[in-house]
């Protein structure tokens, strides 16, 4: 069981939401589609009602996981409109600490079976039989097109430049915990559910 099932919560990804939107055709998504088939980035006015919407469909008594979102200034004022609106409020930020070599490392290296989805890694998690899928014997697989060290160094540059800078004004208000990001799943996972259970 996942933290977001252990807490009640809903994660609130927006690139999941995104992708939603736009195959569900709401308004919204409509708006996104235009964008991305123009080759633009989506705005954070979009990303921001997409975060609205959602969180005025749930209830009162669930909690969300923000995950990839705010990344911007403007992003972390319009969450603060938003929560307000809907009543609610942040508890925590949680800021994962990561050596960038080893995220490249990490990310650089996953694939996945193309049949059943099961997840490897070149060094950490090889294939018992290399190039046959320990869980149902398929001989394909697949990597994400945007797991390679350009788009990965890229992110990690455009988090501290943009969202970075954000994480003062949340250690102004005491919400702000600090895990080291390149532990185990488990510890990182252990470590993000003592901090949701406070």
């Amino acid at each position: 069981m996942g933290l977001v099932e252990r807490h009640g919560m809903r994660q609130l990804s927006t690139g999941d939401m995104l992708r939603a939107a736009v195959k569900a055709g709401t308004p919204v998504g409509l708006k996104a589609k235009e964008v991305m088939d123009r080759g633009e980035l989506v705005s954070d006015d979009i990303v921001s009602a997409l975060i609205d919407d959602e969180l005025a469909s749930m209830g009162p008594e669930v909690g969300a996981i923000f995950d990839g979102y705010p990344r911007t200034a403007a992003q972390a004022d319009a969450l603060d409109t938003i929560l307000a609106k809907n009543g609610r409020s942040l508890a925590h930020v949680i800021e994962l600490d990561v050596n960038e070599d080893a995220l490249v490392e990490r990310i650089t290296g996953r694939f996945s079976c193309a049949n059943c989805g099961a997840l490897y890694h070149d060094t950490a998690n090889p294939p018992t039989e290399a190039g046959k899928c320990d869980a149902c014997g398929h001989t394909e697989f697949k990597r994400r097109p945007d797991d390679n060290e350009e788009t990965v160094r890229t992110r990690m540059a455009e988090y501290r430049a943009k969202t970075a800078p954000i994480l003062p004004g949340y250690e102004a208000r005491g919400i702000v915990s600090r895990i080291d990001g390149m532990g185990a799943i488990d510890d990182v996972a252990g470590a993000i559910d003592a901090i949701l259970r406070s």
